[in-house]
């Protein structure tokens, strides 16, 4: 299975750990690992607790020889980094872009670009766009420890190798061909995007011009280009409305023409066939998306005519344009996927098709050259690694997988799908991921995934290491709670601003639900989180901590209340949708402060935890992490200070992890031994046994 990046050579690592240990002994004090560092050193020196280091050191390695097993196993799956052109199949790797001829096998492969070419050995290929007639590649080039990124320009026809790069853009994060020979591209500033500049090669140079430039800072700027190739799309986002402007590849160096004026509330994505526009916009019951269709000519909202909404309980996710039918990636009323194919011609003839019941991640393959009536897209779920299916609309039988199933099913494993109440009688789903009987799992060890924030989906494609724990007897988790975008537009607002809270219920429930389906029990529970998922794991300590003995936290948002009041930090203005304005408005405030996880520590009993952090991420504030553990280590002082009986007493480590940015490891190496760290904690601290550790 490819990670996000490749192997590179060995380099010199360090790490800073800071520790907060308590050990379980009447009049319980909490040891204190103080972390010095030599200023001209990046080594580092901890003090206290060497048994216990030891200990985790060592099954951290043992940990780390297990993933590098598994990670080979699925070294060969299918993924999404393979792509066809007119002539040549392009492979994308971590540090380069390679291709054969059509019908040609991996000796006949060559490299079209190499970050070697520019001196960045350790750069990461972000995206990859091809020109019209595959005469010209661009692709963005990330670099360590920056979310800043590069655009690469190669000139295919005439090839040659080695092909360095006939022109570097710097900053670039999104970009489409119109033509051969003009380029769109948005220019990064920090973590924003608000300029679009034209790119026009010509026989006497390049010559870049500013076509578009937003003014509100809530609002993102991406462009994309149509299936057809007929459109580039200025998408202007924020988090309540958007703005589209498009491009006429026929005349790609005219103005951008406006589709419909952005007003508050308005969300909507155009896609283009057959000289018609194909709008998806929340203008559907409840405010959740449908199709729309207009002519090319009248795009504004008033010519909008509406020839498809989904079902009841169910909502569009996705939606991939073919010439003659509109395939929607749809989940249920709870959360599953499926497809629903639209027939352009005959509107009344939707078809429904059921994906595999294991499946929860549908990945769409967007190629231009790909069969023109046939949808490509990629199934998979934590535990099972992708597998290709391809869905032909004038078939007999339209849903196919392309390749045989090698890794994809186990001979035991179940993937059962529950239902928790919240407090306020909402029903929230559940996945569950086991290989015992539902009626065996009540000391098995369980792990919870939970995220909850921007709409988004909680995130269930394939992970080697999901595959090791549930081979390993563990039982996995997801809990798809309010804020998440699982059941649509109104499972986000549900779950943002003054309704925040309501992701914490939701988490409560679900793991109360699972308890008493039997799942488990406190002493064997782990939750983990990342980025905002952190807000409501960190809620989740606070109001309930005896539900779990063990949390991950990964470049953790934990501090809402300090960071929603400082608007010169990255995003704080443009997140005021999802979080409030704290400044502003004294029930913002109020809010925030109720659930905010470092406003609300107090002296008890809280799990243990291990919070990975980043000195370079741009995206959450160090400052509060940092302040998040000192006052919980102060807050276990308090506690344990107090007791006089035994008991289990938290173990509170931050990993510190210099450079680095907030999507963690860039190198393949570091990447597996934080996860094997991550590993070993678990095991630890939930008192499991390792077969084969020494």
């Amino acid at each position: 299975m490819k990670r996000k990046t490749a192997l590179l050579n060995e380099f010199v690592y360090y790490q800073c750990w800071l520790f907060v240990f308590a050990f379980s002994i009447k009049k319980i004090k909490p040891v204190i690992l103080q972390e010095t560092m030599s200023p001209n050193d990046n080594t580092s020196v901890c003090f206290a607790g060497k048994a216990d280091l030891r200990k985790l050191k060592r099954l951290e390695k043992h940990f780390e020889r297990k993933l590098h097993s598994v990670y080979e196993q699925f070294a060969d799956v299918p993924d999404s980094t393979v792509f066809q052109g007119l002539h040549h199949v392009y492979t994308v790797e971590e540090h380069g872009v390679y291709r054969a001829a059509r019908g040609e096998d991996e000796q006949h492969i060559v490299p079209v670009l190499s970050a070697d070419w520019t001196g960045d050995v350790d750069g990461t290929i972000q995206r990859v766009r091809l020109s019209p007639s595959e005469s010209m590649l661009a692709a963005t080039l990330k670099s360590n420890n920056s979310e800043a990124a590069r655009c690469l320009l190669v000139r295919l026809k005439p090839y040659t190798i080695p092909q360095e790069p006939m022109l570097i853009l710097d900053n670039v994060f999104s970009f489409e061909w119109a033509t051969d020979d003009v380029l769109y591209y948005t220019i990064q500033e920090g973590l924003r995007c608000r300029r679009v500049c034209q790119l026009h090669l010509t026989n006497t140079g390049a010559r870049s011009t500013l076509v578009y430039e937003e003014e509100d800072p809530e609002f993102f700027v991406e462009v994309i280009r149509s299936r057809d190739q007929r459109l580039l799309t200025i998408n202007c986002s924020s988090k309540s409305s958007s703005e589209v402007w498009m491009i006429d590849s026929r005349s790609p160096l005219s103005p951008p023409k406006l589709v419909q004026p952005r007003q508050n509330g308005l969300l909507y994505h155009v896609e283009h066939s057959d000289n018609q526009l194909y709008i998806l916009a929340n203008t559907g019951p409840g405010h959740e998306y449908e199709l729309l269709r207009t002519p090319l000519s009248s795009p504004a909202m008033c010519y909008w005519e509406p020839v498809f909404s989904p079902g009841p309980g169910a909502v569009i996710k996705d939606m991939e344009m073919l010439p003659d039918h509109c395939v929607f990636t749809m989940r249920g009323p709870q959360g599953r996927p499926h497809l629903q194919i639209f027939p352009l011609k005959t509107p009344r003839d939707v078809a429904i098709h059921h994906l595999p019941s294991w499946a929860c991640a549908v990945e769409t393959e967007r190629s231009d050259t790909l069969k023109r009536n046939v949808f490509h897209f990629l199934l998979s779920s934590p535990v099972h690694p992708p597998a290709r299916y391809l869905l032909s609309p004038t078939d007999e039988r339209p849903l196919s997988c392309e390749q045989a199933l090698q890794h994809t099913t186990l001979s035991e494993c179940y993937t059962t799908h529950l239902q928790a109440i919240s407090q306020d009688g909402t029903e929230v789903p559940l996945t569950l991921f086991h290989t015992k009987s539902l009626a065996d799992l009540s000391d098995v060890p369980l792990l919870l995934h939970v995220y909850g924030a921007y709409g988004l989906d909680l995130n269930m494609a394939f992970s080697p290491e999901n595959r090791l724990l549930l081979e390993d007897n563990w039982a996995l988790a997801y809990c798809h709670v309010r804020g998440g975008g699982e059941c649509g537009l109104a499972w986000h607002r549900a779950g943002c601003l003054q309704h925040k809270q309501n992701g914490v219920e939701d988490l409560t429930a679900c793991i109360q639900t699972l308890f008493q389906s039997g799942v488990s029990q406190p002493a064997l529970t782990a939750l983990t989180a990342r980025s905002a998922g952190a807000v409501l794991a960190g809620a989740l300590c606070n109001q309930h901590p005896h539900l779990l003995r063990a949390v991950l936290l990964q470049a953790p948002f934990l501090d809402v209340l300090s960071t929603m009041q400082d608007s010169s930090l990255p995003l704080t203005v443009e997140e005021r949708g999802e979080w409030g304005d704290p400044l502003a408005y004294t029930q913002d405030w109020n809010n925030i402060a109720s659930y905010c996880p470092c406003h609300n520590i107090t002296p008890q009993l809280y799990p243990s935890m291990l919070i990975t952090a980043y000195s370079e991420d741009s995206r959450v504030p160090l400052a509060g992490v940092l302040k998040y553990v000192e006052k919980l280590k102060k807050a276990i002082q308090t506690h344990t200070s107090n007791l006089s009986i035994k008991g289990h007493v938290p173990a509170i480590i931050l990993d510190l992890q210099p450079g680095g940015d907030h999507f963690g490891p860039e190198d393949y190496d570091q990447s597996m031994r934080e996860i094997a760290r991550q590993l070993a904690f678990l095991y630890t601290t939930l008192g499991l046994s390792v077969h084969g550790s020494r």
